[in-house]
């Protein structure tokens, strides 16, 4: 005798239901469900407006309402303070002759500051694993960075709240840093680009869940940035990849492999601590990548 194995609605694992959506074949409960000429629809497929239209639609709404995007904004705001503060200690519009950027710029080893001090991670300057993610290179760099964080961070954001959001930003920023410093660990890395991937990288797992945070194009805009990575010298693709992946791994931690939603399930302590190991991971791949560096004075 066959056993039968209840349905539990995909936005609220608690519920049991016998409904499902007519055009994906999710079950959903009745406080989530549609009635639609064709059947009863999911949120995702009530009508409203998908693919690139919601993508547009939503930046829309984030630049007209704000969608509640706090964290989104206040990164934003901290990394336009720390270009502005590059300005006022004698950077230059690149920052790079700044006490700021010396002290916060990504870089293994082998080098050595104004003041002829050995820096680098490799001898100790660990902070450097997540400063450089705040700094950038001139206004334009900046600004690219800042237009996709606000498209895309405010989408996710509102999607899973604030505080995963934060914690997943902060991974995907160190993250980002491992894989530059596995490729390049000599090459002086900073932006924000390395946590942008990874904000995209979790929109990908999320939308191969049927969870469409970016309307369902977060593959095409990943694929194009990836074009734009590996077209262009001065980017770093390291530190893409490594924030693209760990921005990845953190969604499928925080859904718990896809069995809980990440919007509406709570991710719990497995669902974050996955998400903190993946950080340690990304502090510890640093660390064995730059400890070869190392210059004793």
């Amino acid at each position: 005798m066959a056993e039968f194995a209840e349905k539990t609605c995909y936005r609220h694992p608690d519920r049991v239901t016998g409904l499902s959506c007519s055009e994906c074949g999710r079950p959903i409960c009745t406080e989530c469900m549609t009635m639609a000429p064709v059947g009863i629809r999911c949120p995702e497929h009530s009508g409203r407006a998908q693919g690139v239209q919601r993508v547009t639609r939503g930046v829309q709404r984030a630049a007209f309402e704000g969608v509640g995007a706090k964290v989104t904004r206040a990164l934003i705001a901290l990394n336009v303070a720390v270009y502005v503060a590059e300005l006022a200690t004698g950077g230059g519009v690149n920052g790079v002759h700044s006490t700021i950027y010396e002290k916060g710029v990504l870089i293994a080893g082998h080098t050595v500051d104004t003041h002829g001090h050995l820096i680098g991670v490799a001898q100790g300057d660990y902070w450097r694993l997540i400063t450089a993610a705040f700094l950038h290179y001139g206004p334009f760099h900046l600004l690219l960075n800042m237009v996709a964080l606000y498209w895309f961070g405010s989408l996710l954001e509102e999607r899973i709240g604030s505080g995963k959001f934060l914690l997943l930003y902060l991974v995907s920023g160190l993250a980002g840093s491992a894989g530059a410093l596995l490729l390049d660990p000599l090459k002086p890395t900073v932006g924000a680009s390395g946590a942008i991937f990874g904000i995209l990288g979790a929109g990908f797992v999320l939308e191969r869940q049927r969870d469409y945070v970016f309307g369902g194009s977060a593959l095409g805009v990943i694929v194009l940035n990836l074009v734009f990575t590996f077209s262009i010298s001065s980017i770093s693709i390291g530190g893409h990849i490594g924030g693209l992946i760990g921005g990845a791994l953190c969604a499928l931690g925080l859904t718990r492999l896809g069995r809980v939603g990440a919007a509406y399930g709570r991710p719990g302590f497995a669902g974050i601590a996955s998400m903190v190991l993946v950080g340690v991971a990304s502090i510890l791949i640093a660390y064995w990548k730059a400890k070869g560096y190392e210059i004793h004075a």
